[in-house]
This record gives structure tokens, C-alpha cells and sequence, in this order.
């Protein structure tokens, strides 16, 4: 079973599979051939095309869609002439095509060398040469300290920040992999205080120091960069408006049932009251806390939390 991903990296990497689809013979593949490449099941490689099929132009008629068709082992993949001439772009545009791109061609299983790269160096040579445009992320006070640590595999004793808690904490960590997405530093790291591996944000460690002693590293290279809940971890059950599924698409082990009324009953795990509130928050109107006791009426608790700073 492949790791869940998020939308943006399923859309890359579809991207990715048709793409290399088109370059092939008459677009033709074995299911088995596309999966192995871009390190999915064969039953995802299926969902995924499937979908893509409904993907086209403006009316989206029939004729305009992208023909994909998907038999009991084999895919074949035309996209069109309409979605293979050229465009004219603005200068924008252009930045935002090749940046797109360059997150494309990472995708394990792309050609660094294909179709797709030429056109790239291509775009890239009339917007004129990359190293004048730097992409930068605010590193955090600690980032350093905590790559060095990784680096020679040195214990961290730390203060962090719990978000979902609204505490600090004392913690005994043991870094694996520093890594940023989405405009922030994560560190994944065995944290000897839950004897479990963890996911933290770089920025709210709020202090750090190398406890004298070091650690071995766990086979199998760093671990993945979303960490599943833990058996102790609490879980609630929730109802949500419908219009609150998009919030669900980042969280892990998330059971979800559609409502006669419309809404969605949720369970899933929460870290604690505080970061079961802020989702509460952004969902909006209809949601409310169904079990366990001593969470029910957190939404409303939050919102009356809210008004009073605003009074």
C-alpha cells in the first residue's frame, strides 16, 4: 500500500505518470510497468487514470477529454492535440509553468532527461537564466543545531511546543531527517518520552542542547515524513459540514461516513482540545463534538474564546 499523499502530490504526480504515458509508442503501458515506476499499486495507477479521464477543455464534451483507456493489464493514453500546442504565456505564467515543472521532473519515475526536461530548459532560457531567481524559507533559530545533530546522529534534549496542547514540553529526541514542506522545517525523530517516532516543527522548538550521547541509526534510510497516531492517541468523533471534507485530505487514519443531513460524521485522532477547537473553527457552522464527554462543546468553548478577545 503506497503512503497516503496529499492532493498536491497525487496532481504531480499524475502529471508525471501521463506525461511519460504520451511518450511511449501509441501512449501504451502495461498496468503493472506504471506502477512499478512511480512506486504505486496497480489498483491506484487504475483510480488515478480514471479520474484523469474526466480532465480536458473548456466545454469538456466528449471530444475534448483526454482519451485514456484502461483494460485488464495494458492503459494506452493520447492527450489530444488541443492539450499539446503551444501557448503564449505572460512572464508570471511562465515562472509559475516552470516552477510547476521542476516539481514534476522530482517525482520518482520521471525522465530527468525527456521531453519534458528539454521543454523546461527551454522556457527556463527565455525567461532568462534561473540562478538570478532564488527561492528562500526563513530558517529557524534552531534549524542549524538540529541539522548538525541529525548529521552525526547526537541526542537532542529539547523544549517544544505542542500546538495541538498549547503546552511546552521537555523531550529526549533522536534525529533522523530534517526536511521542509509547505514553507516550514519539520525533524522526524524518536522521542524517548512516548518511545515512539515524531513529527516536529523546527520552529517551535523553543530550546535544544546535545544531551553528550549518540544513537544508531534505524535501518531501511530516514523514516517516512508523516507519522501515523499512536496507539494512545485519543480519538473523537465529530460531525462536520459537507464543505469541510478538503480539511480532512492532510490528516491520517480519518474515518468518515456521510449524514442524511448532509454533514459527515468523523472519526479521527486529535492531539488534544486545542487543536480539535481550531478544526472545529475552520469548518464552520453545523460542526460539533459527538464523543468523547469531555470534548463536547469544544467548538463552542473556542468560538466564546474568540468573541471574548475581540470584546
Amino acid at each position: 500500500m503506497s503512503p497516503q499523499l496529499t492532493v498536491e502530490a497525487r496532481l504531480r504526480r499524475l502529471l508525471a505518470v501521463l506525461g511519460w504515458l504520451s511518450r511511449r509508442g501509441a501512449g501504451t503501458a502495461r498496468i503493472e510497468e506504471v506502477a512499478a515506476r512511480f512506486g504505486m499499486t496497480e489498483a491506484e495507477v487504475v483510480s488515478e487514470l480514471e479520474l484523469a479521464a474526466c480532465c480536458g477543455l473548456p466545454p469538456y464534451s466528449p471530444d475534448q477529454l483526454m482519451e485514456l483507456m484502461v483494460d485488464d493489464d495494458e492503459v494506452q493514453a493520447d492527450l489530444g492535440p488541443e492539450l499539446s500546442r503551444p501557448r503564449r504565456l505572460s512572464s508570471a505564467e511562465g515562472f509559475t509553468l516552470a516552477a510547476s515543472a521542476r516539481a514534476i521532473l522530482a517525482v520518482p519515475g520521471s525522465d530527468p532527461d525527456g521531453v519534458l526536461a528539454s521543454a523546461l530548459a527551454k522556457l527556463e532560457a527565455v525567461l532568462g537564466r534561473r540562478e538570478s531567481v532564488s527561492i528562500s524559507l526563513d530558517d529557524p533559530a534552531l534549524l542549524e543545531m538540529v541539522r548538525v545533530a541529525t548529521d552525526r546522529s547526537a541526542q537532542l534534549r529539547i523544549t517544544y511546543y505542542s500546538a495541538s496542547r498549547d503546552e511546552a514540553s521537555q523531550r529526549v529526541v533522536d534525529p533522523y531527517h530534517v526536511f521542509s514542506s509547505g514553507g516550514f522545517w519539520y525533524l522526524d525523530a524518536w522521542c524517548h518520552r512516548s518511545e515512539a517516532l515524531r513529527h516536529f516543527r523546527v520552529d517551535r522548538i523553543e530550546a535544544a542542547e546535545p544531551t553528550g550521547e549518540t544513537f544508531v541509526r534505524p535501518e531501511g534510510g530516514p523514516p517516512a515524513s508523516v507519522v501515523a497516531p499512536g496507539p494512545e492517541t485519543q480519538t473523537a468523533t465529530v460531525l462536520l459540514p459537507a464543505g469541510a471534507s478538503a480539511l480532512l485530505e492532510s490528516l491520517s487514519s480519518v474515518k468518515v461516513t456521510p449524514q442524511a443531513d448532509g454533514r459527515l460524521r468523523v472519526v479521527l485522532p486529535v492531539g488534544g482540545e486545542a487543536w480539535l477547537a481550531r478544526l472545529l473553527l475552520r469548518a464552520g457552522v453545523g460542526s460539533e463534538v459527538l464523543e468523547p464527554p469531555e470534548l463536547v462543546g469544544a467548538g463552542a468553548r473556542a468560538a466564546r474564546s474568540v468573541l471574548a478577545g475581540y470584546r
